[in-house]
């Protein structure tokens, strides 16, 4: 009969419950930073709507009378601020020289598995910028 020296028995199972962590970890580290970069994506689209809202806003006599274009922008600043708010983000609006408005949008992912080893809210930014002009024929006038 052989004997054996040394009791082998339970060290598969130490391997094996090492190795199903660090695969969990790899999935969760895969399916969170996906998730992030979804909502990076959401925050850009937006910010990219929430511009273009407010581009809406134009002052309607000069633009009728063929002079020139340029947002209100009080009503532009107010309709992008309203975007942002039913999207349920947060976010700053701006507009400069009467023809542009930039968003820049804050918003956050919460982690499904990195959550459980103590990664917390991760923040996603983004921001876009919309600008109105003239065109007679396709030529910026």
């Amino acid at each position: 009969m052989m004997r054996r020296t040394r009791d082998e028995r339970g060290s598969i199972s130490v391997w094996m419950v090492t190795a199903s962590f660090v695969m969990m970890m790899l999935v969760g580290l895969a399916v969170d930073l996906g998730g992030q970069v979804h909502a990076k994506q959401r925050a850009q689209n937006i910010a990219a709507e929430a511009a273009r809202t407010g581009g809406e806003r134009v002052q309607a006599a000069p633009a009728i009378e063929g002079r020139y274009v340029s947002v209100d922008t009080a009503a532009a600043r107010a309709a992008a601020e309203h975007y942002l708010a039913a999207s349920g983000v947060t976010g700053t609006v701006s507009v400069t020289g009467g023809d542009t408005i930039h968003v820049e949008v804050t918003d956050t992912y919460k982690p499904k598995f990195l959550s459980l080893i103590g990664i917390g809210n991760l923040t996603v930014t983004s921001d876009a910028t919309a600008r109105i002009a003239r065109t007679l024929g396709g030529t910026e006038q």
